[in-house]
């Protein structure tokens, strides 16, 4: 049930771009289609998780082992550099389309604050391999939600006559401000839900 409480914590209450402010340049960037944000939440979430895996193991396994914690920054970041760039040649060759629609956006999940975040958040979480990965996946769905949803407004935006002055940057950060207060509502339910499975 722990591993219930993550997910659905990570989604809705801790979403990683509407509660911690982490991958704001793609959720800004690559939320103009809906196809493409669909995409780029893929893209994310492969790496995201892989990265996740492979940092993780880094950090137990040889940072921790050999005293080198000082360097876990510079370490996840080249971690998640080379898998960005695995990414980006797969992608190449299996949907081009998909690539020519990513564009600059794919190499960007390198300097994407969320992947380096969660990274570092499992560490600092003291969370087993398992709980990681759940968590990632977890942070990796709510982007994609919320990179999703917020990509499907800006389609709305479209349609509606906005006024003169609000036009362009101003009305996507009205409207990114006010989805994030949407999914504050969701605050408390990870409090509401540990009694309910036991946990407390």
């Amino acid at each position: 049930m722990e591993y219930l409480l993550i997910f659905i914590s990570a989604i809705f209450v801790n979403n990683i771009v509407l509660s911690q402010f982490l991958g704001i340049c793609p959720f800004l960037g690559v939320s103009k289609k809906v196809d493409t944000a669909l995409g780029m939440s893929a893209a994310v979430a492969f790496v995201l998780t892989l990265a996740t895996i492979v940092t993780y193991l880094l950090q137990k396994f040889v940072l921790d082992a050999f005293g080198l914690q000082y360097l876990q920054t510079i370490a996840f970041i080249l971690v998640i550099a080379a898998l960005v760039q695995m990414v980006e040649i797969v992608m190449k060759k299996v949907s081009p389309a998909l690539y020519q629609a990513l564009g600059i956006f794919l190499p960007l999940i390198t300097t994407n604050c969320a992947v380096l975040g969660v990274a570092i958040l499992v560490i600092q979480k003291d969370y087993s391999l398992l709980e990681s990965v759940v968590y990632a996946f977890s942070s990796a769905i709510g982007f994609g939600l919320s990179l999703i949803v917020f990509a499907g407004l800006r389609e709305q935006l479209e349609l509606v006559n906005v006024p003169k002055g609000m036009r362009g940057t101003a009305i996507v950060l009205v409207v990114a401000g006010l989805l994030s207060l949407a999914f504050m509502g969701f605050s408390g339910v990870d409090g509401g839900l540990k009694p309910l499975f036991g946990l407390e």
